[in-house]
C-alpha cells in the first residue's frame, strides 16, 4: 500500500521578527493569526494563518544556530518550505526514500501544531525543501481527516 498525500498542508515562510510580520500578514492581507508557539527543538517560534485549506507557517529563529537562523542569513526572509498533509507519515517516508529522494529525518519528530514532521532534502526534490506532516494521534480530535 502507498502512502497517501491529502493535501497542501502549509507554507513555511523565515522571518526575522513574527511580531514585525504580523501587521503584513493581519492588516495588509487580513488573515488572523490563530497561535504562536515556540518548538524548541528547532529553535524557533511559529504564527500560524489560516488561509482557505492551506495554513502560512511564519517561522523566527530563537537561536542564531537554527536552521532557519542560517537559513535567512544565506537567502534572507522567504518562503522556506513546502508541507504536505499524509495520512502515513512512516509510509510517506519510506515511499520517498524507495523513490530515490534523500531524507533529512528517517524517524518523523515534533513539530508545531501538535503533529508529526520530517523532511526530504531539497537536493532530491528539485529545489523546494519538502516537508510532510500528520496530526499525532493524541492531536486528533476524530474531526480531522486522518486515519486516527
Amino acid at each position: 500500500m502507498s502512502a497517501t498525500i491529502q493535501k497542501i498542508d502549509h507554507l513555511g515562510i523565515a522571518v526575522k521578527s513574527i511580531e514585525a510580520a504580523l501587521p503584513y500578514y493581519e492588516k495588509t492581507l487580513g488573515l488572523k493569526c490563530g497561535h504562536i508557539e515556540e518548538v524548541p527543538s528547532q529553535k524557533v517560534r511559529t504564527a500560524f494563518f489560516a488561509c482557505g485549506e492551506v495554513h502560512l507557517e511564519l517561522l523566527e529563529p530563537t537561536d542564531p544556530e537554527s536552521t532557519i537562523a542560517k537559513f535567512i542569513e544565506t537567502k534572507g526572509e522567504g518562503i522556506h518550505h513546502i508541507a504536505f498533509a499524509t495520512t502515513d507519515i512512516t509510509g510517506q517516508l519510506a515511499q520517498a526514500k524507495e523513490a530515490g529522494s534523500r531524507l533529512i529525518h528517517e524517524v518523523p519528530f515534533d513539530g508545531a501544531g501538535g503533529k508529526l514532521v520530517a523532511f526530504l532534502h531539497p537536493k532530491s526534490s528539485f529545489g523546494v525543501l519538502t516537508e510532510f506532516c500528520q496530526p499525532k494521534p493524541e492531536a486528533c480530535s476524530g474531526g480531522c481527516s486522518c486515519s486516527h
